[in-house]
């Protein structure tokens, strides 16, 4: 068999990215905002419910540490935020000069809102959830508990693109919603990511932070940074953008060939999704009886060149950069889920009979 990776990047067809792309070599304009920027923020706002602006970034991870910044929190104040997740969300906190906070989690992978209240102190200045691998987390919740405290609410929707929930698009969550757009993701711009905000003046927030402030040749206004999206990024989200229904689909089919197979593993615990969210079928998590059957089946997987991933483990809160800080945090279910997940391969792609094989393997094996 060949070999199966996690996942695979979507792309579009190759002559109409060659098409769209030739205007560049008459133009020269690779970068600063040019016309493919402008047009897919303006596709991409209409796309994700038209009521919020949409800033684009070079990469995901620039997109949600600027996102911080933006907000203006004092240097040293408290995010309270999910350890469950991948390390640029906290990250991100960090180098905005903030302390994370880390609150367990639900069975659904989501921060555990129960938990909340009781980690806001006074130098508490907002909650960062992460909707886990498309598991959208208890805005309503979240939502009553911020405005009860009077705290910013940014999501982490790295996970979430194309989603609803209740018929409202994720990036309607919140104060900010953050996406990444990596090649990794169901929607990608090679590497990209995008800030959704309801008002123009936090728009202009984000424009300045990722443009050195640059508002005309003569005029620098504030102090920023470059995090630009480039026209080649541009072109290859548009190019994607059309396809992207497609591509959920076909998703989604593979994953209900994993589902039909694998729900009959009584000792396998499958992720279940509401039904109040339109689901984008970005990732299968398949939670196993232990650590060492978790690690005893992508040991095996890996024998017949398919890679899983232990996604999240270790839990950032545990990550080797932080030496021990946070060891004594409260975080039980979100580190033994942590240690029982694996995500199997699922990209719009992935063969049908392979995906069936790699259920059935499972299945065998355990």
């Amino acid at each position: 068999m060949d070999r199966i990776f996690v996942t695979q990047s979507s792309m579009p067809p190759y002559e109409e990215y060659i098409e769209m792309i030739k205007p560049l070599w008459q133009n020269h304009c690779l970068t600063n905002m040019g016309e493919y920027h402008r047009q897919l923020e303006e596709e991409l706002k209409i796309y994700l419910g038209g009521r919020r602006e949409v800033s684009l970034f070079v990469n995901g991870h620039m997109a949600l540490e600027m996102a911080i910044q933006s907000m203006g929190f004092p240097k040293g104040a408290e995010v309270i935020t999910t350890p469950f997740t991948f390390i640029s969300t906290t990250h991100a906190i960090i180098r905005n000069g903030l302390t994370p906070v880390f609150c367990d989690i639900s069975s659904d992978f989501t921060i555990d809102v129960l938990k909340l209240e009781e980690l806001i102190t006074e130098k508490t200045a907002a909650i960062l959830p992460m909707h886990v691998y498309g598991n959208i987390c208890n805005v309503e919740e979240i939502d009553r508990i911020a405005r009860k405290y009077g705290l910013k609410v940014i999501y982490d929707a790295a996970h979430a693109f194309g989603e609803t929930y209740k018929g409202k698009n994720a990036a309607e969550f919140g104060d900010l919603s953050v996406f990444s757009f990596h090649a990794t993701k169901v929607f990608h711009t090679i590497e990209g990511g995008a800030v959704c905000c309801p008002y123009r003046e936090q728009y202009d927030t984000l424009y300045n932070l990722k443009n050195f402030g640059i508002r005309s040749q003569e005029l620098t206004v504030s102090i920023g940074a470059n995090a630009k999206m480039n026209e080649f990024q541009a072109v290859m989200g548009l190019c994607n953008l059309k396809y992207i229904d497609r591509e959920i689909q076909k998703r989604k089919k593979v994953i209900q060939a994993y589902e039909e197979i694998l729900s009959e593993a009584e000792t396998i615990t499958l992720n279940v999704r509401k039904k109040e969210v339109f689901c984008n079928y970005a990732y299968f998590p398949a939670l196993f009886e232990n650590e060492e059957k978790r690690d005893h089946i992508y040991d095996r997987l890996m024998a017949y060149g398919v890679y899983s991933r232990k996604y999240f483990w270790p839990i950032t809160a545990d990550a080797a950069c932080f030496k021990n800080k946070y060891k004594r945090d409260r975080l039980e279910n979100a580190r033994d889920l942590s240690k029982r997940v694996l995500a199997l391969p699922v990209y719009a792609d992935l063969d049908l009979k392979k995906a069936v094989w790699i259920a059935e393997f499972i299945r065998k094996e355990i």
